[in-house]
């Protein structure tokens, strides 16, 4: 379940994680609550998009992860001090166990964000590497076409050519195709 996503200059947006632990059986009350929620917060100066993480199946607790995104810091601290957010957390009180653990998500992290924990820093620097290599040598292979620019030119092209690449492109596809691995635990 998600919301749609605004577009937001990408080096701008703040992410937060928030893992909430349901009650049993309360599941199905706190989904409804929680879609009528993002479909209002959507509404909300600042506010990006959201995305539900539901609970393996299992006899474990009913954590579920949201991952919400913000145009800027100023735009998350508005939000989570908000009335809405407080009545919010009102609403869902009978629901749920404790408060939330929230956390922001930055960097790598971001793209493994339908995770409701982040993998080991060590898999996200792998998948990142993996994804990187071929990307690298994929627009290095256009340089003779910037050849007759300034290095200050051709460099920065180079650059936001892989960047691209992996933001729309490899790092979606990669966290796909090896997300069992990175769900799997290292302990």
């Amino acid at each position: 379940m998600s919301n749609v996503v605004t577009s937001p200059r990408p080096h701008e947006l703040v992410h937060v994680a928030v893992i909430r632990s349901v009650r049993k059986g309360r599941e199905a009350e706190f989904e409804t609550h929680i879609a009528r929620f993002f479909d209002t917060a959507a509404e909300q100066r600042g506010v990006c998009g959201a995305y539900l993480i539901r609970p393996a199946m299992g006899d474990g607790p009913s954590e579920y992860g949201i991952l919400r995104s913000f145009r800027s810091k100023q735009a998350m601290r508005r939000f989570y001090e908000s009335d809405l957010y407080r009545r919010w957390k009102a609403t869902v009180q009978t629901l749920v166990e404790g408060e939330p653990r929230m956390r922001e998500v930055h960097g790598l992290e971001a793209f493994f964000r339908d995770h409701a924990a982040a993998p080991p820093r060590w898999k996200m620097a792998l998948l990142s590497w993996i994804a990187v290599t071929p990307a690298v040598y994929a627009f290095s292979l256009l340089v003779p076409l910037f050849a007759q620019l300034p290095g200050l030119v051709a460099l920065p092209l180079v650059t936001a050519c892989v960047v691209a690449a992996l933001s729309w492109v490899l790092m979606p596809l990669l966290t796909r195709l090896f997300r069992p691995w990175l769900r799997r635990s290292t302990k």
